[in-house]
């Protein structure tokens, strides 16, 4: 009889896209693509498609809690990441759980605006996160504009990149990845990561006429999905570099919108 091959589990927390091109759609994918078994608990769902977000409906923080617990329960993974999750209340119970599963590793995209401009984290849940769920991470993955937020600075370069991973770290314990895709006047997008020993810095041509729409939730899921499969934080990171660098290379259009099934 043949043996079944056994896939590695990743786990998502994250809200739902009904345009299927971020949240927990594109982070199930990311999965499937790297060979690992993606399970979910939905935070929100959306109402949304490429042009924006028309609608958001929280889910219960009990119902947040009990799909979490029912996944570690039968299906215990190996690497988790959060994405939206919208509020204070949200953000306790998830941080919660994370203090009693402190080994799991835990990639924190902290998702406050949707590219379109939609805010997707409450300005109240930002001090939750800040206080409560950071200091539980092994990663935290913010975009420049999320970064700014975080460390209550201006970023215009590629040096205040690399200050910023490192207050991050300070401030929080975490390993950072400081996203410049959003950098003006560069030729290549260009990511710090820092975990307090190693830096490094990652760079990628830019691809243009691509919508960016999910490509922040599929980064942070490649992240997640090579830590599920037993790569270290630095080797998980920079394939999820070269997976979501190919990913919008290789990107097609649905509807005239570009997507990112790669």
């Amino acid at each position: 009889m043949q043996t079944r091959k056994q896939l590695p589990i990743a786990l998502t927390i994250a809200g739902s896209d009904s345009g299927g091109g971020a949240g927990i759609q594109a982070d199930l994918k990311t999965f499937a693509a790297l060979g690992v078994h993606g399970t979910s608990a939905i935070t929100c769902i959306t109402a949304q498609n490429p042009e924006g977000v028309r609608g958001i409906q929280a889910c219960s923080v009990g119902i947040v809690r009990g799909q979490v617990e029912a996944v570690f329960e039968e299906l215990p993974p190996a690497a988790v990441k959060t994405g939206m999750l919208y509020s204070a209340p949200i953000i306790h119970v998830v941080a919660e759980f994370f203090r009693q599963h402190r080994k799991t590793p835990l990639v924190v995209d902290p998702v406050m605006v949707s590219t379109s401009g939609a805010q997707l984290l409450k300005p109240a849940a930002v001090k939750a996160l800040c206080a409560e769920l950071l200091p539980l991470a092994t990663l935290v993955t913010p975009n420049l504009d999320e970064a700014e937020i975080l460390v209550g600075e201006k970023l215009t370069s590629v040096s205040d990149l690399r200050a910023a991973a490192r207050a991050l770290r300070k401030r929080f314990g975490c390993a950072a990845l400081v996203k410049g895709g959003h950098l003006r006047g560069l030729k290549e997008a260009v990511d710090i990561f820092y975990d307090g020993r190693q830096e490094l810095l990652l760079s990628a041509p830019f691809i243009r006429g691509v919508s960016t729409h999910g490509t922040g939730c599929t980064y942070s899921a490649a992240i997640a999905g090579h830590l599920a499969r037993g790569r270290s934080l630095a080797q998980a990171v920079r394939r999820a570099k070269e997976y979501i660098t190919q990913a919008i290379a290789q990107s097609q259009t649905a509807a005239g919108h570009s997507v990112l099934n790669w």
